[in-house]
């Protein structure tokens, strides 16, 4: 008897722990997840707006669930106001949701900016240092001691041998001046046979031996590399005649592209870091030595040409290589995080921190970028601080009824309640007192852009409900609040002067709207 009293007794005090327990289990995963901990015990609990989900504003509910991707809902709050940063758009959530969805801020700091343009080019000879060697006379080649274009010279080497009736009667008329000892026809002789290319050598040899060279070699007149081959031994050839071209390696030119929009930044003299795939690890340094006048029309970009030393020949002409262009840094100016700019197809927006949980996406007007900063002409101050991750899960919130616009933190209004709520003709269609929601077709408002269309609105408890009748024009002063909707907050009837009685409060904290509220 005793054994079975003991069970009993074990089974009863099991149960009363697994109740506790289970107790204690719901109370701690039972509490919402957008509400943080710290409101929730001190009693004045605060609701959120709704749920949406995190890829899509669009699906909301009113009460915590899965998106139809399966991910958490998100609470909305509405905006407390009572802050000067309050304004349309502005959405609140908890910290545990911040937390969860990875929120990191920057503060907008105010420094150089340090550009580097990345782009491709290909090394070429030092035109400069280019030599193009063409005859003077018409001639046939009858030896040619180059055989191929890359052919290393030296200067003095000879290059080919010419055939040219052109240089025999030259050689003829020395002679016969010699032989006249006419100073005067000696010098003319041989200031033509100069003007033909003739070499100084061959000229005295010449005058030496009175003996005339049915053959004339020509010689390299500098050390380099063979470019630029165009005859071979038999070729007739005349003047402007490219025969042939002597480049020099000991520098070498890369020429390379920038964008229309990074041409402004280059400048001659810019340091240049160089790389190649055949040498990987190596590092050229050069610099920025001509930077082109003309746009190519087709490509949208700008030439410039790059130099670089090459010890031990190893840039080769035709390289393909990888260029950074170190451009000078820029005077101080404001700078964010380039992944904290939200870049659409009309304008760039950011997602401000306002603090307590608050967010709000204004549009900005980018200035120049670098790797990893991009340049804001106008709309943060320094020390503001800016989101970098899950931006554009709260841009996609607040921006549905932003007005982009910061908030300035100072006494003076920046933005006017026009900013925030408009007037308009309207016709009451039908009324649905038991939502307070009204049917109405408005004119259009220009300041929102919106046209003349139909649409539902909540109607302000502010504002007397019994006062609208179907079928009545009036005019009816709109406001956008939190969660993406517009409501009635004041309204002038027919017969009225002056305006129903209204909360001016509702411009800075909008009344909470019902759960079945119309979205704008």
């Amino acid at each position: 008897m005793s054994k079975k009293i003991n069970t009993t007794g074990a089974l009863v005090v099991g149960a009363v722990m697994g109740a506790a327990l289970a107790i204690g289990a719901y109370s701690f995963l039972g509490q919402p997840t957008g509400i943080s901990s710290d409101k929730a015990s001190a009693g004045g609990e605060k609701k959120p707006l709704h749920w949406v989900a995190p890829m899509d504003p669009n699906y909301k509910r009113d009460k915590p669930g899965k998106s139809p991707m399966g991910m958490d809902l998100i609470p909305v709050y509405a905006d407390e106001g009572g802050g000067p940063d309050a304004g349309p758009g502005t959405i609140k959530i908890s910290p545990e949701v911040v937390n969860n969805l990875g929120v990191r801020t920057v503060k907008v700091q105010r420094k150089g900016l340090h550009m580097e343009i990345k782009t491709v080019g290909y090394v070429q000879y030092d035109e400069d240092q280019l030599v193009h060697i063409h005859p003077r006379v018409e001639g046939w080649i009858e030896k040619l001691y180059i055989k191929a274009a890359g052919d290393p010279v030296k200067q003095g080497q000879p290059l080919y041998e010419i055939y040219s009736p052109a240089l025999v009667n030259a050689q003829e008329e020395l002679i016969i001046a010699m032989d006249r000892k006419n100073q005067r026809l000696i010098k003319a002789a041989e200031e033509r046979l100069s003007a033909l290319q003739l070499p100084r050598s061959a000229i005295r040899e010449l005058k030496r031996s009175k003996k005339v060279k049915q053959l004339i070699t020509f010689f390299a007149p500098q050390s380099g590399v063979i470019d630029n081959l165009n005859i071979r031994q038999g070729f007739f050839v005349k003047p402007g005649t490219t025969l042939m071209s002597i480049g020099t390696l000991d520098q070498v030119w890369v020429e390379a592209e920038v964008f229309e929009r990074q041409a402004s930044g280059v400048v001659v003299g810019d340091l240049v870091s160089m790389s190649l795939d055949y040498l990987p690890g190596k590092m050229w340094q050069g610099a920025v030595d001509y930077v082109y006048p003309t746009l190519d029309p087709k490509t949208r970009t700008v030439k410039v040409r790059l130099r670089f030393n090459n010890e031990n020949d190893m840039l080769k002409p035709n390289m393909f290589t990888q260029v950074v262009i170190h451009a000078k840094n820029t005077e101080n100016t404001l700078l964010v995080p380039t992944e904290a700019v939200i870049r659409t197809g009309n304008v760039n927006r950011i997602v401000l921190a306002l603090g307590e949980g608050r967010f709000k996406s204004i549009k900005v007007k980018l200035g120049r970028l670098d790797g990893q900063s991009a340049e804001i002409l106008e709309g943060v101050k320094e020390g503001e601080r800016v989101v970098t991750s899950a931006q554009y899960l709260l841009d996609s919130e607040s921006s549905k009824t932003s007005d982009f616009k910061r908030m300035n933190n100072q006494s003076n209004d920046d933005v006017t309640v026009k900013d925030v709520s408009a007037w308009t003709e309207a016709k009451v269609n039908s009324l649905m007192a038991n939502h307070r929601m009204v049917n109405v077709t408005h004119g259009a408002i220009p300041e929102w852009d919106w046209p003349e269309m139909t649409m539902d609105f909540i109607v302000s408890q502010s504002v007397d409900f019994s006062r609208l009748k179907e079928g009545m024009n009036l005019q009816i002063e709109i406001q956008k609040v939190a969660g993406g909707n517009v409501e009635v907050v004041n309204v002038r009837l027919p017969d009225a002067e002056t305006p129903a009685p209204m909360d001016h409060s509702q411009h800075q904290m909008p009344a909470e709207p019902s759960s079945s509220h119309v979205n704008n």
